[in-house]
């Protein structure tokens, strides 16, 4: 089975100093994932309520970034695995896919 994993980060989360979507599109590679993509959204809103779109005036590393992947679910369970390993509190999706 298939499984479509897309995680939203912000822009300007790191973690141990690196951006947060290269860190996990990495983790992911390292664990041997086939492919994985970042997508920066031009605008949106959380669970704040407060709408961020990509404008001159738009502070800079507010815009959501969606990380994603297609993927087995052993991969899949690995990724997260590894991720709850780091204690990150990650805003994801999982659904099964063909």
């Amino acid at each position: 089975m298939n499984v479509y994993l897309k995680f939203y980060v912000s822009e300007k989360q790191r973690h141990h100093g690196e951006m947060l979507h290269e860190w996990l599109l990495e983790q992911a590679k390292k664990l041997g994932v086939p492919g994985g993509s970042a997508f920066r959204a031009i605008a949106g809103y959380g669970r704040h309520g407060h709408l961020h779109e990509e404008t001159f005036f738009e502070l800079a590393g507010e815009m959501p970034i969606q990380v994603e992947f297609v993927l087995d679910a052993g991969h899949a369970d690995k990724l997260l695995e590894e991720l709850r390993g780091h204690k990150l509190n990650l805003f994801y999706v999982r659904y099964a896919v063909e």
